[in-house]
């Protein structure tokens, strides 16, 4: 079922997402409150997103009827990714800035939500309990690793 604690832990990830992302909409200019959200949110987004794919998605890309959800997700992390890299080479004060994270956020949120209304209720379906308690555990594990991975990573085109 969608309740699992897997997809509880990855939806509390997406809330603490989307508070962040209204946070950081809501500053302005080139300001340390402005760096330090922002950082907050790339090492948050960069961490969830590998936790995510090396417990969830691994599970679903072997699963034939899951897997173009699990290609398409990953393919969106990328995405999003590939917008944090280009959002830490602009300059913060610049209209540029603001733009482009307005359309990162935009293509984050349509991720969550589909994630949340599509993705994981066929997840559910699938797996199996235990598959489930499975992946809350590698999910919890890899959270804090890698976050502390996303300390020294930046996104985008620049990593290995």
């Amino acid at each position: 079922m969608a309740d699992a604690l897997i997809f509880k832990d990855l939806k509390s990830d997406h809330d603490q997402h989307r508070k962040l992302l209204e946070e950081l909409g809501e500053t302005h200019g080139d300001t340390p409150e402005r760096r330090q959200l922002f950082e907050q949110l790339r090492k948050e987004l960069q961490a969830h997103a590998a936790a995510e794919e090396e417990s969830l998605y691994a599970t679903m890309l072997a699963c034939p009827e899951l897997r173009d959800e699990a290609r398409h997700s990953v393919s969106e992390h990328k995405e999003i990714d590939d917008f944090l890299g280009e959002l830490i080479e602009t300059d913060m004060s610049s209209s540029a800035w603001l733009t482009k994270f307005k359309e990162m956020r935009h293509r984050y949120l349509h991720h969550i939500d589909e994630e949340e209304e599509d993705m994981f209720p066929a997840a559910a379906k699938t797996l199996s309990a235990e598959a489930e308690q499975r992946l809350a555990k590698v999910f919890e594990k890899r959270k804090p690793k890698e976050l502390a991975n996303a300390e020294a990573e930046k996104p985008g085109d620049e990593r290995e």
